[in-house]
């Protein structure tokens, strides 16, 4: 029973937290501003001379500024500044309103007494409701029978009331014998609880969270939020969970200006169960999915994205993901800290992803770069952290680059030529823990001799040169030391054909279903590569530059584009003007390259050429037929597709198709259907449906038909009120299931489980 009290009153402090905005509109209803005269207007005014008293009565109103005091009677004592009203006393203060049926000022020290008053707060659709409502100092209030409610009309959905309320604006206030009521039902009571009332950021807790799965078993996740100051902030965590332990993590947060801003998030767990490959330990706690063991009771995870605007016109951007295995990332892929809020969070505030959870080698950066008009800088240090190896300290063969330097102009006029002219040139050092490390420099610079025929017909044929520079710091265990340096001269020639044709069909021009006019674009394009063979053996290799294949190679793409132009009356103020309304609602292309040279591959380049949609297989003149299709017909349907097919199978070497479809209601449904070399397939499925103007009920499901398992099973029902809602699910993914029951409270924050 004293548990059951002590989670009653930390769910109660965590609820009424918003209090700041109300107690801070109830000071403004209070507030004495000198400088300006209070006005008295009423059909019936006395006025006592000697004691400076005036009595009003019916349709009394006392105003001043922005606060305006309205009721059946005033008596208005102007030489002690005191105030008495009674009879639908109305004050108003902006937009914030109190009403009673009496109330009790005194002006000089702003101090007084509201009986059956409530105070409603606009900004938070707040009312405060007590049998007397005292203002006892400067920034005090008691409110005595009191309760708190975002719901309009005398008989609220829910609301939370307590016999004495104390509370101090910028400060903390507290509450005896409280109840969190749904209609007339009492649902949670308890006898005390404190809980912080500032209108700025406030440290203390935040509402905790509540779950319970397989692996984990019952949870309780207790955050706590330090206002660091105006342009940092922290969030900590305490996640206790009965089969693992105790979980506790960081989040912070600053933002120096627009362009400089991090966020650092670190969570650790000294956890009770370990997959070391003794009976059911890899069955119940390590995952399938892969062939390592997990026998770490240290289990961490440090991720951090940071950009700093530096000195003449430079940014920097870090990003570092470090964690203590293989499986922490699944283990806790959902969650207050888990991948899938990590992930959201890096991409809404940096616009930046992370490596997937289920990849056990992450990659670190930190990058420096100036980009402009006429060229760009980049200084990266890249270092990839496998994962295995580290904990296992194996053999880290892993590459790495420390650093990775890059400069690139635009393309641009060469004097008073008709040739113009660009530069890439790098410089990276390459390094392994185990294994060959080296450094290289490539210069690559171009020649461009465009031309122009007609309106329609573009050529441009260009030429290329490359110097690579090699030198071997340190040889792998199986090469022959030889000369540590070594150096490649290459060029290239490569020649780009294309036009562009459109044309313009009159569909409708009344206004109806159809749009006013389409236009069809079309984009064929001819691109002829020539690269010499050139034997490279024995360069160093850590990725494609340093091994270029050779190239005689023509690639052919057409891109169709069909945009609708519909002209709609736009009214702006009095004046009502026609505007046209443009939208590209289909795309389609295809591309497909020809090798003149029966094309061989080296097999150490296959990571690189397999998402090469130009390259031919091996022993083969055709590259796969490559389609990609989007298309927007209307604006609730809408299919990505894209595929590739193998001439050297006869079969799809890969395809994936999306349809979407929705409708203004908010029902909607996604299906999602990708293939990939027989190395993946997967179906996922979506559906959100409407059924009322409260409920809403979803679902989701992914199934690997490879392997002919599920992958993730979900629903939830939504149930939304105006001023609460409910929302209840369950999902199962891999080797866990999850329910979650939440309330959310109108402007107060939401209490369940997750």
């Amino acid at each position: 029973m004293p548990h059951l009290m002590l989670l009653t009153a930390v769910v109660f402090s965590m609820l009424l937290w918003p209090l700041a905005a109300m107690s801070a509109s109830v000071e403004e209803v209070f507030a004495d501003d000198p400088g300006l005269p209070w006005e008295i207007k009423a059909d019936d005014v006395e006025y006592d001379m000697e004691n400076e008293v005036y009595v009003a009565r019916d349709g009394v109103i006392i105003s001043r500024g922005a606060n305006r005091l309205s009721a059946d009677f005033v008596r208005f004592d102007y030489r002690n500044m005191k105030a008495s009203a009674e009879g639908h006393v109305v004050m108003t203060t902006g937009e914030d309103v109190l009403t009673g049926t009496r109330i009790d000022i005194d002006l000089g020290d702003e101090t007084g007494t509201v009986h059956n008053g409530q105070i409603f707060i606009k900004e938070n659709h707040f009312y405060i409701r007590g049998d007397r409502i005292e203002k006892v100092g400067r920034a005090e209030y008691m409110a005595y029978k009191a309760s708190v409610t975002s719901c309009d009309g005398e008989k609220p959905d829910w609301k939370i009331t307590g016999r004495n309320l104390n509370v101090t604006v910028e400060g903390y206030g507290t509450a005896r014998h409280a109840a969190l009521w749904f209609g007339p039902v009492p649902v949670i009571y308890t006898p005390f609880f404190i809980f912080p009332v500032k209108q700025k950021r406030q440290s203390g807790l935040l509402t905790p969270g509540f779950g319970t799965s397989d692996r984990r078993g019952e949870e309780y996740l207790q955050p706590f939020y330090w206002s660091v100051s105006d342009h940092a902030d922290a969030t900590f965590y305490n996640h206790y969970m009965t089969e693992r332990g105790n979980k506790m993590g960081l989040e912070f947060r600053y933002v120096l200006d627009e362009n400089s801003r991090g966020v650092l998030m670190y969570d650790f767990l000294d956890d009770k169960k370990v997959d070391d490959g003794t009976g059911d330990s890899s069955k119940n706690w390590g995952y399938t999915d892969d062939d390592e063991l997990r026998p770490n009771e240290d289990r961490y995870w440090f991720r951090m994205k940071a950009d700093q605007a530096l000195p003449a016109g430079f940014t920097s951007r870090l990003d570092l993901d470090i964690v203590s295995d293989q499986d922490y990332l699944k283990e806790f892929k959902s969650g207050h800290s888990g991948f899938d809020t990590t992930k959201s969070a890096f991409e809404r505030r940096f616009n930046r992803e992370i490596d997937d959870y289920t990849d056990p080698i992450r990659a670190n950066s930190l990058t420096v770069s100036q980009i402009r008009s006429a060229y760009s800088f980049n200084a990266q240090v890249l270092w990839y952290d496998n994962v295995v190896s580290r904990r296992w300290k194996d053999e880290d063969t892993t590459l790495s680059q420390l650093p990775f330097i890059t400069l690139s102009t635009a393309k641009q006029s060469l004097g008073k030529t008709p040739l113009y002219w660009n530069l890439d040139t790098g410089y990276s050092y390459f390094y392994r823990e185990d294994g060959e490390r080296n450094q290289r420099i490539d210069i690559n610079p171009r020649l461009y001799l465009p031309h122009r025929f007609g309106n329609h017909f573009f050529m441009e044929p260009s030429l290329g040169l490359r110097q690579t520079l090699w030198h071997v710091d340190r040889f792998g265990a199986d090469d022959e030391e030889e000369d540590r340096n070594r150096h490649r001269e290459m060029a290239d020639f490569k020649l780009d054909l294309y036009t562009h044709l459109n044309r313009v069909y009159t569909l409708s021009a009344d206004g109806g279903v159809l749009p006013d006019q389409v236009r069809h674009g079309l984009r064929p394009q001819l691109i002829y590569e020539y690269m010499p063979d050139q034997d490279q053996d024995d360069y160093p290799f850590a990725d494609a530059l340093d091994r270029i294949e050779r190239k005689n190679r023509v690639t052919f793409s057409l891109v169709n584009t069909l945009t609708s132009k519909t002209r709609k009356a736009v009214t702006e103020g009095v004046k009502e003007s026609p505007e046209d309304i443009y939208r590209q609602f289909c795309r389609f292309e295809v591309r497909q390259s020809y090798e003149f040279d029966s094309y061989d591959a080296d097999e150490t380049l296959a990571e690189y050429t397999l998402s090469d949609r130009t390259t031919p297989e091996t022993g083969k003149h055709l590259s796969p037929l490559y389609g990609e299709l989007s298309l927007t017909p209307s604006d609730f349907f809408s299919i990505e597709a894209d595929a590739e097919w193998s001439h050297l199978d006869g079969d799809f070497r890969s395809r994936n198709v999306a349809l979407s479809v929705w409708d203004r209601r908010g029902d909607s449904a996604f299906v999602e259907h990708r293939y990939t070399d027989e190395l993946t397939e997967s179906l996922y499925t979506s559906v959100t449906l409407k059924l009322s103007s409260r409920i809403s009920a979803y679902g989701e499901y992914e199934r690997n038909l490879l392997d002919d398992e599920d992958l993730k099973t979900g629903f939830g029902v939504w149930y939304t009120a105006r001023c609460w809602s409910l929302n209840m699910t369950y999902t199962k993914e891999e080797e866990d299931r999850s329910y979650g029951f939440m309330i959310n409270l109108n402007g107060l924050g939401g209490i369940g489980t997750n």
